[in-house]
């Protein structure tokens, strides 16, 4: 990790910095992501922090409190002996899912957990913070060297949290009909409207997986061959503009359109519009947001979607979803050929914004984008050892890949062979799809 250079700074005034000491970079890393977690939760109430909206989101207060306790029991209680819990209560309370480390509060519950209060959760933050710093600067060589995997797989859990905790507290403020927001959005210079193209790929047999030595989770790997036919992948994602003349059409009408399920899905649960969508008497929709309620822009990305929405706008435009495996095999080149970042150029937004121009896969990490790939397990796969092997592979069943990133992921998190998932019908994330066809 190297100090960052001013922006201002010339090729010929660039000094070189030396990389941190493995301990002290994985101490600074914790301490940063630690306390992004805490600052997100910063503009919430206690009270906004302990309920729980839906049986799938989970209170604020219990994200802190489940991220603290994946680092007691996956690092302190496993490596430092004699450690001593900070309370035995907490391992049912935050537990989510892991059978190995014991039984743990149903999930649909978390709401009623009214105890311990958030200042007890804050302080629980604290105490693991402390010994987990301790930790990495006391432990001998070898301990470390054995624990710097399981620590670095903590930091990645947590920030996958902190994307949880945003998508929760909007579906959470969504629901009060005060419609509070949760930060203000900074302002922003609108983006021209971006054409619609296809960019061609020949197809082959590419690799695909993560085969670096940097971090990846389980489900990434192992690295493989797969093979394509030559298809094409729209430049950007589908725009708020575009899917709403799906609607205007008749799309949530029509059962021609839809996948079984879907067809059920729509009639079962009222839908007309992408959620947090409210369509007036013009026929012009609004949208709430973490920014509060406002107008939509035209030309950002479409979202949230269930997979049943994006296939059904993708089978109305006369396209398809792309296979995930077409998704990264089209990044990875783009990446390589550096014609598209997966890095946001507005980060402080917690909205879809509109691409910019330029070549290239454009608008990549503004939301995750469906594909109509099954959550399977690569070839030859392997969970992660210990109980870290319930992290993943147990969920290989009924669940559809996503790929991309979104406004609400932390910074530096996604990569090309990231696998994120939901099923079918999941629509409170930051999801929208990006087009493909055959060629």
């Amino acid at each position: 990790m190297n100090a960052e250079l001013p922006m201002n700074a010339s090729a010929s005034s660039l000094v070189q910095v030396p990389a941190l000491a493995p301990r002290t970079a994985l101490a600074r890393r914790f301490m940063d992501v630690r306390a992004r977690s805490a600052a997100l939760a910063s503009p919430l109430s206690a009270e906004d922090q302990c309920v729980q909206s839906m049986p799938d989101a989970s209170p604020t207060k219990w994200h802190l409190a489940h991220t603290t306790w994946f680092f007691e029991s996956m690092v302190l209680e496993a490596f430092v002996p004699d450690y001593r819990v900070v309370d035995p209560q907490f391992g049912f309370l935050f537990n989510s899912y892991y059978e190995s480390l014991g039984p743990r509060h149903p999930r649909p519950q978390r709401g009623l957990l009214t105890r311990p209060a958030l200042s007890e959760v804050q302080a629980y933050r604290k105490a693991v913070d402390a010994a987990v710093l301790a930790f990495i600067e006391d432990a001998d060589d070898a301990t470390f060297a054995e624990t710097e995997s399981a620590i670095t797989l903590g930091l990645h859990h947590e920030q996958q949290h902190q994307e949880l905790m945003l998508t929760d507290v909007l579906h959470l403020l969504s629901l009060n009909p005060t419609q509070p927001l949760y930060r203000t959005q900074a302002p922003m210079a609108p983006a021209a409207p971006l054409a619609l193209d296809w960019l061609a790929f020949e197809g082959g047999r590419v690799a695909v997986g993560h085969g670096r030595s940097d971090f990846a989770f389980d489900n990434e790997t192992p690295r493989h061959d797969v093979l394509l036919r030559p298809y094409a992948l729209a430049n950007r994602p589908v725009t708020n503009a575009e899917y709403l003349a799906f609607i205007h059409d008749g799309g949530y009408r029509d059962p021609r359109w839809w996948l079984s399920d879907g067809w059920a899905a729509v009639q079962a649960n009222g839908w007309e519009a992408p959620a947090y969508w409210s369509l007036r008497n013009d026929g012009q929709p609004r949208q709430f947001s973490l920014h509060g309620p406002g107008g939509l822009d035209p030309h950002a990305p479409v979202a949230p979607l269930s997979l049943f929405e994006a296939a059904a706008y993708a089978a109305w435009a006369g396209a398809r979803l792309p296979t995930e495996f077409e998704w990264e095999a089209a990044v990875s080149q783009a990446l390589s050929e550096s014609r598209c970042s997966l890095e946001r150029r507005s980060p402080e937004r917690l909205v879809p914004t509109a691409p910019t121009a330029g070549p290239g896969l454009r608008g990549l990490g503004e939301v995750w984008e469906w594909t109509r790939s099954a959550y399977d397990p690569y070839p030859g796969f392997r969970p992660f050892e210990g109980p870290a092997s319930e992290y993943n592979g147990k969920f290989m069943v009924g669940q559809v890949v996503l790929r991309g990133g979104s406004c609400a992921s932390p910074p530096g998190h996604v990569r090309a062979t990231y696998r994120n998932f939901f099923p079918p019908g999941a629509r409170w994330q930051f999801s929208g799809l990006r087009l493909a066809r055959d060629l």
